[in-house]
């Protein structure tokens, strides 16, 4: 019985054949089914009795490309929004996300190299719960813009920087570093997700989101303090490795399924940015207040007990009994978990937190009720930030 694969290409329409099978060399895994990629010529798939190979030039070398998938037949592969779709002899479809760097890779001989991602669909959530471990169960794609890079060597001791640029300027950053002196508490920030840094190949996903807001210390935040989404459009993924800097395009679309206009995102992007603005600032100008007030506690410390001193330790007390006003109205210290928020009601940072989150949402045609708490919270701002 003949278990070899048996491929011919012809570049004559036909009057003559070349067989184009080395590479495909597992004895019992014949060739079933062959497609060519529909962006780079020479790039072709072989779907074979054991598993799925890629030639990277018009079939003249195949390898394997095994990643997750089990040693399966495959009886017909398709592209489809520039995925490669694998049916199986009774392992279910399969999926090989983004065909971008296997139709962009070269030989050049780089540090660092990024390829540009399909455009993503600005669609959230849908993320499937099953464990990466199971082959049984499919796991759906992150949302966000997932896309690939290339290391010439494990990093782990090196620097390495990703920018999301919005026009001129960067509205999120990661690095494959831990933060070391990184600290959570109930209600406060999550942890920054680090860039894997692996030598070969590794894949990351923005989630669409902006820079998280600023935590303050020890403060239970009812709603999180992750960054709004963007709108669709054309964004620059840049990344840095030590000296060695490369860029690509990504690309955001709006979700299909929902009938929207540009004017209704510039609405819906203008509201969440002045909103973010004014958080940071606010957090920002709390945290700077609580260490003047730190500094003026240790400062009535030394000073107590010296009588020329009397006048500058009360200013301090009256100073710092300003601040306390000031900062109650802002955010609440009392609430420790979600329950609280029955007892302590939220303060102004949250109240713009749950109103970032109602707008920011798949639909960005912004409510008329949305408009007008906006106006009132802005009132309310402008009180506190002249103080």
């Amino acid at each position: 019985m003949d278990l070899n694969s048996h491929i011919f290409k012809t570049s004559d329409y036909g009057k003559s054949w070349t067989k184009i099978v080395k590479g495909l060399d597992d004895p019992n895994g014949f060739a079933r089914v062959v497609r060519a990629d529909k962006k780079r010529k020479g790039l072709l798939y072989a779907g074979t009795e054991t598993g799925l190979y890629v030639s990277l030039n018009d079939g003249a070398n195949w390898q394997r490309l095994d990643l997750n998938l089990p040693v399966v037949a495959i009886n017909d592969l398709t592209i489809q929004d520039n995925d490669l779709i694998a049916a199986t002899s009774g392992r279910g479809f399969w999926i090989l996300d983004d065909l971008g760097i296997l139709q962009t890779i070269n030989s050049d001989q780089k540090a660092v190299q990024i390829f540009q991602p399909k455009a993503s669909y600005r669609i959230f959530g849908g993320v499937s719960k099953a464990s990466p471990e199971s082959i049984r169960e499919g796991t759906n794609p992150r949302s966000g813009v997932t896309f690939d890079y290339y290391l010439d060597q494990d990093t782990d001791t090196l620097n390495l920087r990703l920018e999301v640029i919005q026009g001129d300027k960067v509205i999120r950053s990661y690095t494959n570093k831990e933060a070391e002196d990184f600290k959570t508490w109930p209600g406060g920030p999550a942890k920054p997700e680090a860039l894997p840094a692996k030598k070969g190949v590794n894949r990351f996903t923005w989630d669409f989101n902006r820079e998280a807001i600023p935590a303050i210390n020890k403060l239970f935040v009812f709603g999180g303090l992750s960054g709004s989404s963007v709108a669709p459009g054309d964004f620059t993924l840049r990344m840095i490795l030590e000296k060695d800097t490369v860029t690509t395009s990504a690309k955001i679309l709006p979700n299909p399924t929902i009938q929207t206009s540009q004017a209704d995102f510039a609405a819906q992007q203008n509201m969440l940015v002045t909103i973010e603005n004014i958080l940071r600032d606010m957090h920002k100008s709390v945290n700077q207040m609580r260490s003047a007030k730190s500094q003026l506690g240790h400062y009535a410390k030394l000073l107590k007990g010296n009588d020329k001193a009397d006048t500058l330790i009360v200013r301090g007390d009256t100073l710092i009994s300003r601040i306390n006003t000031w900062e109650e109205n802002l955010v609440q210290e009392k609430q420790k978990t979600f329950q609280d928020v029955i007892n302590f009601n939220n303060k102004l940072n949250v109240q713009l937190i749950q109103l970032m989150s109602y707008i920011d949402q798949p639909d960005p045609a912004v409510t008329q009720g949305a408009k007008e708490r906006f106006r009132d919270l802005m009132k309310d701002w402008d009180v506190y930030k002249k103080e």
